[in-house]
């Protein structure tokens, strides 16, 4: 029940009007300021029964260790990579996460992405507010109907991603761990071969060691001069320095991307190129859908201290 003020302890920032409602609900203690963990542990190890986190900050099993009383580990997010859930099964806590809230807006993202470097958006803005309209015209970009769209994980975000390209007159494939029959779209159990044959490369894909450094420099070359990549997911997911590289090589032709390797920074050469958009990690940013993410990890908390089933939990 959440008048007995159970204490909770949160790894991260989340999104602020949760986080006021788990202090209202819960005793929250914050890791984020902590400068010596062992000694914010101690008085908490026999009391604490519940982790908030995110995919991002994650908790591991020294963590889990340190907090043997925890029951439940709710994750602030879809991805959950960075939360060790053998160890979490192995002493019989419950992990869960946000999905289905965030679909659509990180879809929104990664077709907004798509536009904008095929249309050069954003290259556009900077030309016109550096004064270049007024010594001549914008190079021409790329026009999205008829091209081919090369899905990576169609998942959740994946398939929503793929539903707004159609919308736009593009073609689908994709590749992933099986194929789906069930959508019609073409499927590649081979990522050069998908690379090779698209035009818009889209990373959907959850992060974690499975999927580090998949799109190699080998990928980036069957994407080719013409080719550009979108990155929602995770900059795990790509091998960044091949990336840099193949940008700067004009191996391929563009790129948009909303995650890095090592957030919040980002490869300085990046910045200075005008065939690449960067995004802070905004796939979900809207109010809407990270206060539903916050009510999920409030809804889970709730259902387990009342003994009911969970909503949302990690399989």
């Amino acid at each position: 029940m959440a008048d007995a003020k159970h204490d909770v302890v949160i790894v991260t920032p989340i999104y602020a009007p949760s986080l006021q409602r788990l202090d209202e609900l819960f005793t929250l203690h914050r890791l984020w300021d902590v400068k010596d963990r062992a000694a914010f542990y101690a008085p908490l190890a026999s009391k604490v029964r519940a982790i908030g986190s995110s995919g991002h900050a994650g908790a591991d099993a020294a963590m889990m260790d340190a907090l043997p009383k925890t029951e439940i580990i709710t994750c602030f997010g879809v991805g959950y990579y960075a939360i060790d859930i053998a160890a979490a099964k192995a002493r019989r806590i419950a992990v869960t996460n946000t999905p289905d809230v965030l679909t659509d807006d990180v879809a929104d993202l990664a077709l907004g992405l798509l536009i904008d470097v095929a249309r050069r958006i954003s290259r556009g803005d900077r030309f016109v507010r550096a004064g270049g309209w007024l010594k001549g015209s914008l190079e021409f970009g790329t026009a999205l109907k008829g091209k081919k769209v090369g899905i990576v994980g169609l998942g959740r975000i994946g398939h929503a991603t793929a539903k707004r390209a159609e919308a736009f007159g593009m073609e689908i494939l994709y590749h992933g761990r099986r194929p789906q029959p069930e959508v019609g779209y073409r499927y590649y159990p081979d990522l050069i071969g998908l690379a090779r044959d698209c035009d818009f490369l889209v990373l959907t894909l959850p992060g974690g060691p499975e999927t580090r450094n998949l799109v190699t420099a080998d990928v980036l070359a069957a994407l080719g001069p013409q080719g550009m990549l979108i990155n929602v997911a995770r900059g795990s997911t790509v091998d960044e320095p091949a990336l840099v590289a193949a940008l700067k090589s004009g191996a391929i032709g563009g790129a948009a991307l909303d995650v890095f390797a090592d957030e919040p920074r980002v490869p300085a050469e990046l910045m200075g190129m005008d065939n690449v958009v960067l995004q802070p990690h905004v796939g979900s940013a809207t109010h809407g859908t990270r206060g539903a993410m916050g009510q999920l990890v409030i809804d889970n908390l709730l259902a387990h201290f009342a003994g009911k089933p969970l909503l949302t939990r990690v399989a």
